[in-house]
């Protein structure tokens, strides 16, 4: 057994940290970009209707609310590299059959539902692997760093990642654009294989397995991080049903106008990176979460006004993308910031597993309702509603223990 690095030791001196964090964030990169690239599948080379697309991005969310609790107590018995590298693997793997199955002409709804499934299902394995990965690699004086590191990954994958899988898509078909993410997991794939120290492998009890979500439940900016996160998911679950279908057959955008719209998110993801350091030291950190939630969701509802494919259509939703990248990474960068300055270090992975599965729990429930409003009032009807359904986030964030933290981060006993 490779002996377990010094504490002295520089966190980015750590090869194997280092491979966790490229392995990390291609994944999330992976994952972010075939939540884009499968649907835009459906409705362009498909000719999917808005229930048939709300049925796919549901699908492929439903691991979060089916598997998440299961995975991590699966993945506490296990060695997480071997997790990773498995579900890796795995995704590579199913969606390489996609432009194959595109290429024999025979490409269609029932397989494309299942490699989504399949895709989900072994994100979710993944995702809580490399929380256990960290904990077992990474001494403790350098775990708090270490997760700073890893959420910031995934957070920026989560803001730029829809904006790469647009690009990748705007350059190629489709059906065939899908390889660029299943080129992020085969990176991650052979990234995390590379890692040599062997994990230990800490017995389970049932007090480890429900202490996060207990501690959750029990602080009120915690629990108020969970819900905010669990309203505004749901919401742009079902916007996000809906714009896939209002760029290209409501405003009859061509497949490069819908890559730069949703590309335009990425650059604005990066502002709100730089923001982040600076404006809530400046203004507190109640205020601006609350105002930059407000921004974000705010500027969607410029979206169902706009008609038309012109240049300028086309550049007022790349102005609203990237606002809205602005704001959500400066949303989530200091919502990250304040859960880890809360939560004692022993307790850092299992917070995030909790937060996660609250948080994204609804998506698959808000995008079968994003399908059916679609369907039923229409695209701009229906993109209407769920872009007035985002404010109820900033509107309990505002009513919340949230608003009220200032400058200085909150501290907590365990650190």
């Amino acid at each position: 057994m490779i002996p377990a690095r010094p504490s002295t030791k520089a966190l980015w001196q750590d090869a194997d940290f280092r491979r966790l964090w490229l392995g990390q964030t291609a994944s999330q990169l992976g994952a972010q970009t075939c939540q884009i690239i499968l649907p835009l599948i459906t409705v362009v080379a498909l000719n999917a209707d808005a229930q048939q697309l709300g049925l796919l991005r549901s699908v492929q969310q439903a691991p979060i609310l089916l598997l998440s609790l299961f995975a991590g107590a699966w993945v506490d018995r296990r060695r997480a590299r071997t997790v990773m590298v498995v579900a890796d693997f795995g995704r590579a793997a199913a969606l390489a059959v996609v432009p194959v199955a595109y290429l024999l002409g025979l490409l269609g709804m029932p397989l494309l539902v299942l490699v989504a499934f399949l895709i989900g299902a072994l994100s979710v394995y993944f995702d809580v692997a490399y929380q256990a990965l960290l904990v077992r690699l990474v001494d403790r004086d350098r775990l708090a760093q270490g997760n700073g590191v890893l959420e910031g990954s995934r957070s920026a994958a989560q803001i730029a990642g829809p904006a790469l899988g647009g690009a990748m898509a705007s350059l190629l078909a489709a059906p065939i654009a899908i390889m660029g993410s299943a080129f992020f997991f085969a990176l991650s794939f052979l990234s995390i294989r590379r890692i040599r120290r062997v994990e230990p492998l800490p017995e389970p009890t049932a007090r480890q397995a429900h202490q996060g979500l207990r501690f959750v439940i029990g602080d009120p900016s915690l629990r108020a991080v969970g819900i905010s996160s669990a309203l505004f998911q749901f919401s742009f679950a079902a916007l996000m049903t809906v714009y896939l279908l209002f760029l290209p057959r409501t405003l009859h955008l061509p497949g490069a106008a819908v890559g730069l719209v949703l590309a335009a998110t990425g650059p604005g993801a990066l502002v709100g990176s730089l923001l982040s350091a600076l404006l809530p030291r400046r203004f507190g950190y109640g205020p601006v979460l609350v105002s930059a939630a407000v921004l974000a969701d705010g500027v969607m509802l410029v979206v169902p006004a706009l008609h038309g494919s012109s240049a300028v259509t086309i550049a007022a939703l790349m102005a609203v993308n990237f606002l809205f990248g602005v704001f959500s990474q400066l949303v989530d960068v200091t919502v990250v910031t304040v859960r880890q300055a809360i939560t004692p270090i022993p307790l850092q992975g299992r917070v995030v597993a909790t937060i996660n599965f609250v948080g994204m729990g609804l998506t698959p429930l808000g995008s079968l309702l994003g399908g059916y409003l679609a369907g039923a009032l229409g695209p701009r009807t229906g993109l209407l509603l769920t872009a007035v359904a985002l404010a109820l986030s900033p509107l309990f964030m505002a009513l919340s223990p949230l608003a009220r933290l200032g400058k200085d981060l909150p501290g907590t006993a365990g650190h």
